[in-house]
């Protein structure tokens, strides 16, 4: 018998954004998020979200997967490849949809942007964009359709919040005003060229800018200052999740699996079963409507506590007598609600809101929770 002297592979180094060296500056709590070195928070993180809610926050999102669609074909084939009718998207739209596999489980939720008339941008998410990329170009075959990986092309920084439009106005001559939500325009942002885009992940108004990687730090710097008296602070990860977590927005991994299909998560809205050809998981996700629409196995809802202790993913919704009618799929303090709230999927009959005896299993302790609407948090327009 011999010792094995080899040494254990290292870990791949974490990527780095275009911005690490500005988060590292201003203080900010590094984490790995998918192989990415991303800010996690720069202060408080209550104090980040307050200031989202109440004036704007700054985000660095370059992680994100963007992929490049291109071609005479290039919407036929984003309608076989993903469950919406992105062929019917009109220039300068964007559309919120996903992927799917062939028994109708989600890969990934996506955004996608029609560009031009042969060209579309597809956002992934950071941890599923090599699985999106890879199964968009399976599904090219038979299409005049190419799928490019941009991930190393662009930078994404977000402005989020009630006065984001007033702060970016000052460092851009763009029609924001007349900027739909889910539309993107190309424009230039102090003095450097981007893709303005009206989408977000917080719940609130706000704006995406696509840039080159070289000009992000320019960017950040410039809209850091445009935003001083507004209140704009640079905001990390953690708040991003509370936020969407207000917003009842599902998240990959949580709310969004393989093993669920968008009418489990209530998002059968995105799945065009009339649209014109097949798609991939077209038969299972008919079928899943049908079963929606008679009785569905489980039903995504929100729930607020009426203590303090905080529900995590995993965790068991119970009823009265400790059956378990449901699991947590995400939870956190609301620093909006000043409560802590989930979202869950539980059995039908304890999912409509105002249901009473539902209880979330915190290590063996049952605690009381109120079964609400989604979502959580809506802004006034």
């Amino acid at each position: 018998m011999t010792d094995d002297t080899s040494a254990a592979p290292s870990p791949a180094p974490l990527r780095t954004t275009a911005l690490d060296a500005a988060h590292r500056a201003l203080g900010a709590t590094m984490t790995d998020f998918a192989g990415w070195s991303m800010p996690l928070r720069y202060g408080s993180e209550r104090a980040e979200h307050a200031a989202v809610r109440g004036a704007a926050g700054l985000f660095d999102l370059s992680h994100m997967g963007e992929l490049t669609v291109t071609g005479p074909e290039a919407g036929a084939f984003l309608d076989h490849a993903l469950v919406g009718h992105l062929s019917a998207l009109a220039v300068g739209r964007a559309r919120y949809t996903m992927i799917c596999d062939a028994a109708g489980g989600i890969l990934d939720d996506l955004i996608v942007y029609r560009l031009d008339g042969e060209r579309y941008l597809v956002v992934a998410n950071a941890s599923n964009a090599e699985t999106v990329l890879a199964a968009l170009t399976a599904r090219t075959a038979g299409f005049d359709a190419a799928v490019r990986d941009d991930r190393d092309a662009y930078a994404l920084i977000a402005v989020q919040g009630p006065r984001s439009p007033g702060i970016l106005a000052r460092r851009t001559d763009a029609d924001l005003a007349g900027l739909k939500y889910y539309a993107g325009l190309p424009g230039t942002v102090a003095d450097r060229p981007v893709m303005i885009a009206r989408t977000g992940y917080t719940g609130e108004d706000g704006f995406e800018l696509f840039c080159d990687p070289a000009d992000a730090p320019a960017l950040w710097a410039a809209l850091l200052a445009a935003g001083d008296e507004d209140g704009l602070v640079p905001c990390g990860l953690a708040c991003r999740d509370t936020l969407r977590l207000e917003a009842g927005m599902p998240l990959y991994g949580h709310e969004l699996t393989t093993a669920t299909t968008p009418y489990d998560a209530g998002l059968g809205r995105v799945v065009k079963l009339a649209k014109p050809g097949d798609f991939v998981g077209r038969t299972a996700l008919a079928r899943a409507a049908e079963e929606a629409a008679a009785r569905p196995p489980r039903v995504l809802t929100g729930l607020v506590a009426r203590g303090r202790r905080v529900p995590r993913a995993g965790y068991p919704v119970v009823d009265a007598a400790g059956a378990v009618v449901g699991e947590v799929t995400s939870g956190a303090p609301s620093p909006t609600l000043g409560r802590p709230i989930a979202m869950a999927y539980v059995d039908p009959a304890f999912a409509a809101p105002g249901t009473g005896g539902v209880h979330v299993d915190i290590r063996g302790a049952r605690e009381p929770y109120d079964v609400v609407a989604l979502p959580f948090y809506q802004r006034q327009k």
